[in-house]
């Protein structure tokens, strides 16, 4: 038995010499090499999602009351932007955006977000927006104080 594990030990011994003899820089393709060159330099080129304004106030509306805005952006960056996604926080409020359409440098598109006027009091709802760009995703705000539909003013806490 020892002469068994002894004669595997230098059988292992041996083609670990063995097996070393060749080159490892005789083995690089240099194809390959300038192909992940041209690949790591083009991703240092990103889209970059720059918004004329980022939050809008509705100011006082009746509860119930439809109301809409256009959040309007530019691809400040050096690389088609794709925009994937946007969530908003509740259901009453919902973007519509240019899905999977990629928006060359320089370019703008628009993002239209409608609220239902639903709640009462100071309302606060965010959309995420998520895009290829390099912090990956965008909040835009929007608010209002909703008035309740019967009529009444609701109170404005003082300080």
């Amino acid at each position: 038995m020892r002469k068994i594990i002894l004669m595997l030990g230098v059988a292992v011994f041996a083609m670990s010499f063995t097996s070393c003899k060749d080159n490892a820089s005789n083995k690089i393709i240099m194809a390959n090499v300038d192909n992940a060159a041209e690949r790591d330099s083009n991703a240092k080129n990103l889209p970059e999602m720059s918004f004329d304004r980022t939050e809008f106030d509705f100011g006082t509306i009746e509860q119930g009351t439809p109301q809409q805005t256009v959040f309007t952006f530019t691809n400040t960056g050096n690389a088609p932007l794709i925009i994937t996604d946007a969530k908003s926080t509740c259901g009453c409020t919902i973007p519509e955006y240019p899905k999977n359409k990629a928006i060359a440098p320089g370019e703008s598109g628009e993002m239209l977000v409608k609220f239902n006027g639903s709640g009462q009091n100071q309302i606060a709802k965010a959309v995420t927006v998520t895009a290829n760009t390099a912090k990956g995703r965008e909040t835009l705000r929007i608010k209002a104080f909703v008035n309740p539909k019967n009529g009444t003013t609701a109170l404005i806490p003082t300080k």
